[in-house]
């Protein structure tokens, strides 16, 4: 594409923040990536920016589960990956029709949405509970069954529209309970297989292809620091912080598409 010719080293420095950022996340501040997703977005075509990004997404995730694959809970992935299809296969369709201005726009007011709900919810709990229910076993418990597939479905159409489904699977495990340790070994498998899964459908919209993949290339290598960096942080996060960090990284990536 014209458009990645065009690069300046400005922008090009602004994407490769963006990816050690999404490394970052991976490893760190799941969620936090929204922000590199509006960066991607105010450097490239909205439509352009979702194909550069998934390659990048995909070699994070690698590294999250090399980090975290013993911490995943299956349960919770079996119960959303059906649902998470159908907001894919939703999502695809949508992309047919919509142009960037209604992308940026619906994804943000659902990102806004689920983070209330996520803080309603977690007050809720904490008036209810006189101690703390969520360890790693009752992963799942603080979020009914039947939850699953609403968030399996924005989920799945958030993250094939514009890669955005970090938060919504996010507010989901934090709604459930989950720990940092958990929450991070979960979302890193549930995103390399979800979002590996896309890749086909983003081939077959024309959003991957030869210069998409070209810039893919130089960017990928600033992943790994990011990703180091998180793995150093993480553990010098604490519980409460980690989550309203989580929170906080949704709210400003949902303002940002809105206000673009």
């Amino acid at each position: 594409m014209d458009a990645f010719a065009e690069i300046t080293v400005l922008e090009f420095a602004v994407l490769a923040l963006a990816a050690g950022l999404v490394g970052f996340s991976k490893t760190a501040v799941s969620g936090a990536n929204t922000i590199s997703l509006a960066a991607f977005a105010a450097v490239l075509p909205a439509r352009a920016s979702t194909g550069v990004l998934l390659p990048i997404l995909i070699a994070g995730d690698v590294l999250a589960v090399l980090t975290y694959r013993k911490h995943a809970h299956w349960p919770t992935l079996w119960r959303l990956f059906p649902a998470v299809g159908v907001g894919v296969a939703v999502g695809t369709a949508f992309l047919l029709f919509a142009d960037d201005a209604v992308m940026r726009t619906s994804i943000g007011a659902i990102l806004l949405f689920m983070a209330a709900v996520t803080m309603w919810r977690r007050r809720s709990a904490e008036r209810a509970a006189a101690g703390d229910a969520g360890a790693a076993g009752d992963a799942g418990k603080g979020t009914s069954r039947a939850a699953a597939p609403s968030y399996g479905v924005l989920g799945g159409f958030t993250t094939m529209v514009a890669n955005a489904g970090g938060p919504v699977m996010s507010m989901y495990l934090l709604s459930a309970g989950f720990r940092k340790l958990s929450f991070l070994g979960t979302s890193a498998w549930f995103f390399l297989i979800v979002n590996t899964s896309k890749v086909p459908f983003s081939v077959g919209l024309g959003l991957i292809d030869g210069p998409s993949l070209l810039l893919d290339a130089a960017l990928v290598l600033f992943v790994l620091p990011g990703a180091l960096i998180g793995r150093a942080c993480v553990h010098r996060i604490n519980q409460r912080l980690f989550e309203q960090l989580v929170i906080g990284a949704t709210v400003l990536g949902g303002l940002q598409l809105l206000l673009r």
